[in-house]
């Protein structure tokens, strides 16, 4: 077969293989975490590229600095063929939903500081992983068996779910939660395993019977899971003789059912859903001191106190940092996001009250105030890093004990490790503002033609890097993609993708030695078309992806423009790693001319464009959008002239058409509602169209508490002026953008008497991996497309 039909039958078949490998993820390693000095390194793996079923291994060097990898723990051996049915408790399903989580097998992992205890769960059964070293070959010997089965067997009412097991620093207890229980396990040892009930949360009537439980305890309430990324409702001490947790209660906020209208006899699902301008859960931090026996089992809690702040001031607990040597620290923030607090909680402090706490430093700004994952932290020495949105230096700063280190122009998006001498951070660079570069970038960044094709240190690439306390910047990675690391005290693994492979890569570096993690990941079997350029007065960063060489449109003079962005805040679409591009590549394939612009709002550039969308995030982000039509025949006449890709179809304005999923058919359906005489159609993925109907760590971080502003940037009352074809695209499953949003606009629409497509999809969440949907919706669009343009 010739290459030309390779990469056509590639293009035909990319929408089943990108769903049967969940988008080319399976058997490619991920979720690494360096264990004891960083020389080992855990990490997560399935065995080929459309096995979902991911198995635990170890990355390892030996004496010699010869590299080795181990499977420490196959769901398969362990479950047998069960391992292929997956079967998890509701409340970790929703945890998944929440992490973009779709593998099964084991997902996540706790281990101990010596990285040689891992628990994790399979199917909702509880596991330990023991490794042994061989004294004689100084290879690993990995012994995995069931914690506590017997006793989740004989009273599951009680003992189960067992959801989010984390294992004590020392290795000698897990705790996990059942949502309504706090749960510790005694590991072992002659008198065998043994849970434990700690701390419960129940709700009894008058006559003192069970009633609604609206309490849970050691999980992370909605919006900590959806908009904060911390999944986590407790924290074991590092001296494995503390807990903090949280327990929240969600009576106060409204419950939303999700059905399954195609099949009436099962039952809506009722849950609590903290929507916009509504009350949240009620969340509140308590800290126990633990007490074991001379067997190092537990024997009771001998202190307990609720930790003390202002909750009604500071409603939501957005993050938990607890070192070794140091108390935790605990940031809050208030309602609208413009105001925080670092909290330390006094656990071993002297003559502090157990759960009593001190304000460490307080942070304010007039629209919201970013979090940046891995702050607050203290330094090994207690120093303080926190974040900072520098508004004058209009960077997304670090500060250490108040004082600003990271230099202006490199923006902080997460913080992965904090030593005494640096930190390791995932920067973006904003090139107008940090004009130079590190000499390990100065090559790459000076080649316009590579920058086209690869991206470079910018917005586009979330390069990781060390940061002394001085401002110097030291790359740890130097070609542009999306990487992020692990570090340990020898060694480091670095994870990500470029626009160079089609793979995830993970690399394990210790010292002078450096080996590359396999991988049996698919891959889609061509390399998008991609150009870099920038667009229009905002100088958007923008990727045009044009048809294949072997593509029938790949000579067409002229092109119908495919608009896909998402472009709303919190997320950019324009990155420098190929898999952003694939499905674009697919469409350009089918006869367009594919444009991804990010426009204000989109993060990268630092807190003053992210802000530009501030209470105006319809009008903005739509009008970035038209923006970025207009300057396309330029641009690509430039493109064309510049010989760097030449041949790219000019844009045929007449015919732009756009698609988008969450925010993005957001947009969709605003362009055809609010600019028709751009935008001739479009299709609309899970499009909010009611901010009122959104959650409200999210909604109101942008749109603040008055209702007018919700209403100004809503899309139903638009309904009357849709002259154009529209389609909406919706699961009803989905639990995060809910199918109300479609059905009200839809309903809106038919009250105006607007004629309009609707596809509503069964058992579809916000996530889509049913292989023929995903095909069938790909190719339903297009034709749709192709006979609005026609």
């Amino acid at each position: 077969m010739s290459e030309t039909n390779d990469v056509n039958d590639a293009i035909k078949h990319f929408p089943r293989l990108r769903a049967r490998t969940l988008r080319f993820g399976c058997g490619a390693p991920r979720s690494a975490q360096t264990v004891g000095d960083g020389s080992r390194a855990l990490f997560l793996r399935s065995d080929g590229p459309e096995d979902l079923v991911t198995a635990l291994w170890l990355s390892w060097f030996d004496e010699s600095g010869e590299h080795h990898e181990t499977k420490l723990a196959d769901p398969r051996e362990l479950l047998g063929a069960t391992a292929d049915s997956e079967d998890v408790p509701a409340e970790e399903k929703a945890r998944r939903e929440r992490a973009r989580e779709g593998g099964t097998g084991i997902v996540g992992y706790s281990s101990d500081d010596d990285g040689n205890r891992i628990v994790f769960t399979i199917n909702g059964r509880l596991f330990l992983t023991d490794i042994d070293w061989n004294d004689e070959t100084g290879a690993p010997e990995p012994h995995t068996r069931e914690l506590a089965g017997e006793w989740l067997d004989e009273d599951p009412a009680m003992y189960t779910p067992v959801l989010n097991p984390r294992i004590a620093p020392d290795g000698e207890h897990v705790l996990y939660t059942t949502g309504s229980y706090l749960m510790l396990v005694d590991i072992g040892g002659e008198l065998g395993d043994r849970i434990t009930a700690v701390y419960g949360v129940s709700v009894e009537d008058e006559d003192g019977n069970p009633a609604e439980n609206t309490w849970k305890i050691g999980l992370a309430e909605f919006v900590a899971g959806e908009e904060m990324d911390r999944y986590d409702g407790f924290w074991w001490a590092p001296d494995s003789q503390h807990v903090l947790f949280e327990s929240f209660d969600t009576a106060d906020e409204p419950t939303w059912y999700i059905s399954d209208p195609a099949d009436p006899e099962k039952r809506a699902d009722g849950r609590r859903y903290p929507r916009a301008l509504t009350r949240n859960a009620d969340v509140y931090l308590t800290v126990i001191t633990l007490a074991f026996d001379e067997n190092d089992r537990y024997a009771g809690i001998t202190g307990n106190a609720d930790v003390d702040w202002d909750r009604e001031a500071y409603e939501y607990v957005a993050a938990v940092n607890w070192r070794r040597g140091h108390d935790p620290l605990v940031l809050v923030q208030n309602r609208r996001q413009t105001r925080d607090q670092v909290l330390e909680v006094a656990v071993a402090a002297d003559g502090a009250a157990l759960g009593a706490t001190r304000v460490l430093e307080e942070h304010a700004n007039d629209q919201w105030i970013d979090l940046i994952h891995g702050t607050p932290a203290y330094t090994p020495d207690g120093r303080l890093v926190c974040p900072l949105n520098d508004m004058a230096a209009d960077t997304n700063r670090l500060t250490v004990d108040g004082r600003p280190f990271t230099p202006a122009g490199w923006n902080v998006r997460a913080v992965l490790d904090v030593t005494d001498d640096d930190v390791l951070a995932v920067v973006q660079r904003a090139p107008e503002i940090a004009t130079e570069v590190p000499r390990a970038w100065a090559g790459s960044d000076a080649d316009s033609d590579a920058e086209s094709l690869f991206g470079g240190h910018d917005a586009r690439s979330f390069d990781v890097v060390s940061i002394d306390y001085n401002g110097t910047i030291t790359p740890v990675t130097t070609d542009p993609g999306q990487w992020t690391a692990s570090r340990g005290e020898r060694g480091i693994v670095v994870s990500g993708r470029d626009m160079r492979s089609a793979r995830a890569q993970m690399r394990h570096i210790l010292g002078e030695q450096s080996a590359t993690i396999s991988s049996t990941a698919a891959e889609p079997g061509f390399a998008p078309n991609v150009t870099f350029t920038r667009l229009g007065e905002h100088r958007l960063y923008t990727a045009i992806i044009a048809p294949s060489p072997s593509s029938p449109y790949a000579h067409s003079d002229k092109l119908p423009v495919l608009m896909k962005p998402y472009g709303g805040p919190g997320f950019q679409q324009v990155v420098a790693s190929q898999s952003f591009y694939w499905e674009g590549q697919w469409w350009a394939d089918q006869g367009f001319l594919v444009v991804t612009a990010d426009g204000r709002g989109t993060t990268g550039r630092g807190p003053a464009w992210d802000r530009e969308i501030f209470e105006d995030m319809k009008d903005v982000t739509l009008a970035d959008q038209i923006e970025a039509v207009n300057a396309l025949p330029e641009a690509v006449s430039r493109l064309n002239a510049d010989g760097c890709r030449p041949g790219v179809p000019m844009p045929d304005l007449d015919k732009v058409c756009m698609i988008g999923w969450s925010y993005g058919g957001f947009l969709s359906a605003l362009a055809v509602l609010d600019a028709p005489d751009v935008f001739k159609a479009a299709c609309a993925g899970a499009p909010p169209t009611d901010w009122t109907l959104y959650d409200t760590h999210y909604t109101e971080r942008y749109l603040g508490l008055d209702p007018d502003v919700y209403r100004r940037n809503g899309i139903v009352q638009d309904a009357p002026g849709l002259v154009r074809p529209l389609m909406l695209i919706h699961g009803f499953a989905d639990d995060n953008v809910t199918i109300a949003h479609s059905l009200r606009l839809s309903q809106a629409l038919m009250a105006a008497g607007r004629p309009h497509t609707f596809l509503p999809l069964t058992g579809i969440t916000h996530m889509t991996n049913d292989e023929t949907v995903a095909e069938n919706l790909l190719t339903l669009q297009r034709d749709f497309l192709r006979d609005a343009l026609a």
